[in-house]
């Protein structure tokens, strides 16, 4: 089978990494090949793409199917591996293999066409997602991982820039009420082994369990810092009850009793995100904050 690169992938990493991120994606081939071979697997259909990896279904030796992900190394995807080692598929994709040097993994296969959007009841959905959630954030984070104390305090330390950048009085307002929740919790910022973007299409159909989680980009650090992604994803869901704080209340709310966490920091680590999202889009060029960020923060502040 020829092993062709989406032309979307490659396009990615030019806009992001110029020239070394098309000669990343133009080594891809080669790669592919390098790892069929050493890990003894045979291709098992063509591949499948998200922003950064690409994941061909694979067969290994013994013919258990796999799935081998190519991505390159970087600052945010490097401790994945750890964080699935940690883990061993509890709640998690099984990590059956790695090569840490380049990025490549081989994972236990997953259903990439069925993911927790084709759950049609949204609660029924938060359900699994919360009770994978549950399971993952009750390890502690190995010592080496990083931290969610420096990562809040680089945050902090970011906020004067982004106050000077932000035109609307109310954003700037926001933005003090989300650093100041942040600054209250930064010299607690807990120990447990978070997966950090566990949202709806990060949870895939199984055959060893029904639903597993994906991508994980671990850190240690609070639970309630782990409650976001699940807020403002199925955002047309939360519109469409015709109250959007009390639906995103209601997300929050079950979220927090269910993971049995302290309902004021897991609000205070909540709008922590909030901040997080405000100030990358800050960085990205935006000048105002986005609406569903500062929908989910006006909710969430009433738990503080």
């Amino acid at each position: 089978m020829e092993i062709v690169v989406p032309a979307a992938l490659t396009a990615f990493h030019v806009k992001h990494d110029g020239e070394a991120g098309r000669a990343w994606s133009a080594g891809l081939p080669a790669l592919t090949k390098r790892y069929l071979d050493e890990w003894e697997l045979r291709l098992d259909g063509g591949p499948a793409h998200g922003v950064v990896s690409l994941v061909f279904p694979v067969v290994r030796r013994d013919g258990t199917r796999a799935a081998l992900k190519l991505q390159p190394v970087t600052h945010e995807n490097c401790w994945e591996a750890p964080g699935l080692r940690a883990w061993a598929g509890d709640g998690s994709v099984l990590l059956l293999d790695e090569d840490p040097e380049t990025g490549t993994m081989l994972l236990e296969r997953l259903d990439g066409g069925r993911s927790l959007l084709a759950v049609d009841d949204e609660m029924k959905a938060l359900e699994i997602l919360t009770a994978l959630l549950r399971r993952l954030v009750a390890l502690p984070a190995p010592a080496e991982m990083r931290r969610l104390g420096d990562i809040a305090q680089e945050m902090l330390d970011d906020v004067p820039q982004a106050m000077g950048v932000l035109g609307l009085e109310r954003d700037r307002h926001w933005l003090g009420i989300c650093a100041g929740a942040v600054g209250e919790l930064v010299g607690e910022p807990g120990d447990r082994l978070l997966h950090w973007d566990l949202h709806y299409e990060n949870v895939l159909a199984g055959e060893r369990e029904p639903w597993l989680a994906i991508d994980p980009k671990p850190l240690a650090g609070d639970p309630g810092f782990d409650l976001m992604p699940a807020l403002h994803n199925r955002w047309e869901e939360i519109v469409a009850s015709g109250n959007v704080g009390r639906a995103v209340l209601r997300r929050f709310d079950y979220m927090v009793d269910e993971l049995g966490l302290d309902r004021q920091r897991a609000a205070g680590w909540t709008l922590g995100r909030a901040l997080q999202n405000s100030l990358w889009d800050v960085e990205d060029g935006e000048l105002e904050l986005n609406e569903v960020q500062l929908a989910v923060a006006e909710a969430v502040h009433q738990r503080l």
